[in-house]
């Protein structure tokens, strides 16, 4: 927020400009030539610990200026409300609040008791209790109240101050006065802030942490008395609080809920701030959703900053030391989130990655699907690494620190390597031509004979090491009936890396579907492909097509089908080709008719001639003039 604006209303009388000359002079005006001062400006140098700049209006309780009083109401962060003897107190019950309440006028109000001077000195303790609680209790829009003299400048610039600070660190969405509770909203952010400063995730906050935390939110060090004072009054609310271990979560909802009934709650705001909250405790947009954009025919991976916090994340999360993430363990990662993410839901996680014998992912799965849901949907990755608490290398980047963007694939038939490490590969064929068990192998799961029709569809992803030791991920996407939307989709096969044609080689009829797809849709030939006889392990028959495969395969200048099945242990090739293919495209496009001849070193041979020659020459003309 730049600017709080202070509308300072009550009675007549009740010494309002002179609250406000008080504050700008800093002298007790007696004559005033003005009964309603004019607009003034404090700049953000005299303001808050929020650098904001501050407006404050004088106004006018006569009943001819109610209009204008309205309105400035209606314009206003905050009210700063006077009164100064009892009347003018009756008439913030009885008048004044309902007032604020019939425009639908909802910010706070600061209740100011002012010429504190000419009142009877008593107990000021005494006084809150019996003249300003009952009506903070009657009326929560009531943020603070505070006894002032304008004459004395007794607690002038404080009262300021105040209205201040019920707009920059407002009370209202932290606390409940009258359940004498945090609200459940403050309490949910305050569990995810507990959540990541509770580094080693053993449920205690230990006395680094809590100096860690200091550090982070206040920028100043935690000293050993305060530390111990913080664990005094925890342990006079919860004696059974084991403070040897640290500061558990219901020990630091407490200290934060000290601190709301001592109206210290600009504290929580610092912490909130820190960790990116809005003033209605949602994240801030912008920490979510960092300005992330992706040029055209690049791609978005996790950079190596981003895979180490995967990895330290899911062996944090690993409790049992078992290499996969139980139930248990996934719901405690995912804790300071909205849960899985939408994308993993609808890719029917976590069916779609590797898993060890238990049903678990596997390390190499999580980061399989990681790498997957970052080629697919970066902005959610985003999103994950603020909910759980990525930390980028220099505090002056955003999450968006934890990806990468890939070179621009422009031209796929161009010899050499596309320069990315995760590619998306169409497996698209007939019905029951097997797709569904080439996933199910890709993933290591067993052949299941049953067949299950694909209706949406379907993805799995893996990591395969490719020729010479570099590793990539490859995603296996089968399309169901949406295949015709997709193969339609300009889009999607711009996304797309390769496509791989599969057929059943022991049914007559499942070639013909792949030679239907390529005739209806022509614009897919602009895609590397890769052809493959699957269930190579049954009885092979003649296909009914006008040519047979390898016949239709060698017509486009293409490799001939690789026969596999998933049955056999050499699938896995099947799965390093297909990679190959992807990260190589000009593999998988028809090979000219006649390949040219590599004519570059006779090129070379004839340079080096030509310079011999041109060299003997020089050195001839050079002897024959010294002659």
């Amino acid at each position: 927020m730049a600017t709080v604006r202070i509308c300072v209303c009550g009675d007549e009388a009740t010494g309002k400009s002179s609250l406000i000359t008080s504050l700008v002079k800093d002298v007790f005006v007696t004559n005033k030539i003005q009964s309603v001062l004019p607009q003034i400006t404090i700049p953000p140098s005299i303001g808050t610990p929020e650098n904001v700049t501050t407006t404050i209006v004088d106004t006018s309780a006569l009943p001819q200026e109610r209009n204008t009083l309205r309105k400035e109401l209606r314009k206003s962060n905050v009210i700063l409300l006077v009164y100064s003897d009892h009347y003018s107190y009756e008439r913030v019950a009885l008048f004044w609040m309902p007032y604020f309440r019939s425009l639908g006028v909802n910010v706070p109000v600061v209740l100011c008791a002012n010429k504190s001077d000419l009142t009877a000195s008593g107990n000021l303790a005494q006084v809150v209790e019996d003249e300003m609680m009952p009506v903070m209790a009657e009326f929560k829009e009531i943020d603070s109240c505070i006894r002032t003299s304008a004459r004395e400048h007794h607690n002038v610039n404080e009262v300021f101050f105040l209205c201040q600070k019920a707009v920059t660190h407002p009370i209202a969405p932290l606390f409940d006065s009258k359940e004498g509770n945090l609200k459940p909203a403050a309490v949910a952010a305050l569990k995810r802030i507990f959540y990541l400063s509770d580094k080693d995730q053993d449920g205690y906050l230990n006395d680094q942490e809590m100096h860690d935390f200091q550090a982070k939110c206040f920028e100043k060090p935690l000293s050993e008395a305060d530390l111990d004072n913080i664990k005094l009054s925890i342990s006079k609310a919860s004696p059974r609080s084991e403070l040897e271990k640290g500061i558990d979560q219901k020990g630091f909802i407490h200290l934060n809920k000290i601190f709301a009934e001592k109206g210290r709650h600009e504290t929580i705001w610092i912490i909130l701030r820190k960790y990116h909250y809005t003033d209605s405790l949602s994240l801030k947009d912008s920490f979510l959703h960092p300005k992330f954009e992706i040029p055209e025919y690049s791609s978005a991976e996790l950079s190596p900053a981003g895979y180490r916090f995967f990895v330290d994340l899911f062996l944090l999360f690993d409790k049992d030391n078992d290499g996969g993430l139980n139930d248990t363990e996934l719901d405690a990662l995912f804790a300071p989130t909205p849960g899985l993410p939408p994308f993993w839901l609808e890719t029917s996680f976590p069916s779609s990655t590797v898993r060890n014998e238990a049903g678990y992912i596997t390390l190499q799965g999580w980061l399989a699907q990681w790498s997957m849901t970052t080629f697919v949907s970066p902005t959610t990755t985003l999103a994950y690494l603020a909910y759980l608490g990525f930390e980028p290398p220099n505090p002056r980047d955003s999450t968006a620190s934890a990806l990468k963007i890939t070179k621009p694939r422009k031209r796929r038939r161009r010899p050499g390597r596309v320069e990315r490490n995760v590619v998306l590969c169409y497996v698209v064929g007939a019905p029951s031509s097997g797709k569904s068990s080439l996933l199910d192998a890709f993933l290591n799961r067993p052949f299941d004979s049953l067949y299950h029709p694909t209706i949406k569809p379907r993805t799995a992803v893996n990591s395969v090491e490719l020729q010479g030791g570099k590793q990539c991920y490859l995603i296996l996407e089968e399309l169901g009936e949406l295949e015709p939307a997709i193969l339609e989709n300009r889009a999607k096969l711009d996304a797309c890396d390769l496509i791989c044609y599969t057929y059943d080689s022991s049914d007559p009829d499942s070639f013909s579907h792949i030679v239907s797809l390529r005739e209806k849709y022509p614009h897919i030939d602009e895609l590397p492909a890769i052809y493959t006889a699957l269930k190579a392990d049954q009885d092979k028959t003649t296909q009914r097509s006008e040519m047979q495969p390898d016949q239709y395969t060698m017509s486009l200048n293409m490799n001939a089908p690789l026969h596999v099945s998933v049955t056999w242990n050499s699938i896995s090739e099947l799965f390093i080709t297909l990679a190959e293919a992807a990260t190589n495209p000009s593999l998988a496009f028809p090979k000219s008719e006649e390949e040219a001849p590599d004519r570059t070193g006779m090129y070379i041979a004839l340079g080096a001639t030509a310079c011999a020659v041109v060299a003997a020459l020089m050195i001839y003309r050079r002897t024959t003039n010294a002659n």
